[in-house]
């Protein structure tokens, strides 16, 4: 018995360092610790905690490898532990590189692939070879042998997305995530269409997308850069973003978010801004995480001094996170579209139990459907009060900031949905 236990126990000894080693391989960002200043939310179905503010990495394009240093330190010291690198640019991410030194594992990074050098400037590109220097490339100036998001960058056509369907490009990102070279996969997009078909598709667990209280009110297929678009903004939230951001939701796919600002600081600006009226940052990023599937808002920071203007978010007060206080201003209403439904179920409590904001989702999604479909009818019967049951007493609408008219739309669901 002796002997046995003296060649079973260095047996058992071995197996057991064999599979802590094993774990401990497959565990990254064991360094990251939630700052009590920072809200944190959980990314999708990834079981990562992120901080509500992020980087993105355009501030990095012309600061050199010191500031990008002293910018990464402060940002990961107060709980900005995730970060979007999607630029080419070697000098970009040598500075990002050098800028996280041995804190890698603090930050939960989004690396694109897709992005590639040209010698001269960035590139776009489905072409696999490409892809796999840019990608080996990021991994060496991040002195690092994984990414945790990758990225495939950008889709905005359809046609983009059904091109790279069996292809090379497509299995280089599954084999990918198969070696540990990623560990969730994500993509990019601006059209709600496109990103709501790839979340479809079951591949993505992380969607960057463009959102803010302009682009909402922008319909799919319109390009949100375009000044002209502004010149008919839809009354509301665009259904199809309505659909991808209630899918994403159900389905924990997380949202991370770009151009929450309008790109360029347009919505800060009364005389840039297509709503004709100026937001605060504060109320910026308090519309964008309004919206359940929103894990983290990326912020363009050029240096260490200005972190705290995007971080003053987690103190902010509720009066200064109030978007509808400007929204509901007659310059914005006029622009946005007074009297539409946004959801934001401002107008709750209903004395009936009524998920008007719901109600009026159905109802506006029948109405552009032209019918009642099975699946809107199935969503409907679910709910637990229905328009059918509304009392009429308006208090509803003395809290709604888009003085939308509930009481008729109650009417309007009943008679479209039968009850």
């Amino acid at each position: 018995m002796k002997k046995l236990h003296t060649i079973l126990l260095p047996c058992l000894a071995f197996v057991c360092a064999v599979l802590l080693l094993a774990a401990c391989n497959g565990k990254k960002n064991t360094k990251i610790k939630e700052n009590p200043d920072m809200e944190y939310r959980t990314l999708g179905s990834t079981g990562l905690r992120v901080g509500v503010i992020g980087l993105g990495c355009g501030g990095f394009d012309d600061i050199d490898s010191a500031t990008s240093r002293e910018l990464v330190t402060y940002a990961l010291d107060h709980g900005m532990n995730y970060m979007d690198i999607y630029d080419a640019n070697p000098k970009v991410r040598s500075n990002i590189g050098y800028g996280l030194g041995d804190r890698r594992e603090e930050m939960i990074i989004q690396g694109h692939i897709g992005c590639w050098w040209n010698g001269d400037s960035y590139e776009r590109t489905r072409d696999v070879e490409k892809c796999k220097k840019g990608f080996e490339d990021l991994l060496t100036r991040l002195h690092t042998d994984y990414i945790d998001i990758g990225m495939m960058h950008i889709f905005d056509k359809m046609e983009e997305w059904e091109a790279v369907q069996g292809s090379d490009y497509l299995q280089y990102v599954k084999d990918l995530k198969a070696q540990g070279k990623i560990k969730h996969i994500g993509v990019s997009s601006h059209n709600a269409e496109v990103a709501l078909a790839i979340a479809k598709s079951g591949l993505v667990e992380v969607i960057m997308f463009s959102l803010n209280p302009a682009f909402d009110r922008v319909a799919s297929g319109n390009n949100p850069w375009d000044p002209a678009t502004f010149d008919n903004m839809l009354p509301g939230i665009d259904p199809v973003r309505v659909e991808l951001y209630d899918y994403c939701a159900q389905h924990n796919i997380a949202i991370t978010v770009m151009k929450t600002f309008g790109g360029r600081d347009r919505l800060l600006d009364a005389e840039k801004s297509p709503l004709k009226v100026a937001l605060t940052r504060e109320q910026c990023i308090a519309y964008v995480l309004a919206k359940p599937c929103v894990a983290t808002v990326l912020c363009t920071i050029d240096n260490a001094s200005k972190v705290d203007e995007y971080l003053h978010y987690n103190k902010a007060s509720d009066e200064e996170k109030d978007y509808n206080a400007v929204l509901n201003k007659p310059t914005a209403q006029a622009e946005a579209g007074k009297g539409a439904c946004t959801y934001c179920k401002h107008c709750a409590p209903c004395p009936a139990g009524i998920d008007i904001a719901e109600v009026n989702h159905l109802l506006d999604k029948a109405k552009i459907a032209g019918k009642v479909t099975d699946e809107l009818a199935a969503k409907y019967k679910a709910l637990a009060h229905y328009a059918s049951e509304c009392v009429q007493c308006g208090a509803c609408e003395g809290r709604c900031p888009f003085d939308v008219p509930v009481r008729e739309r109650m009417e309007e669901a009943e008679a479209m949905f039968g009850y």
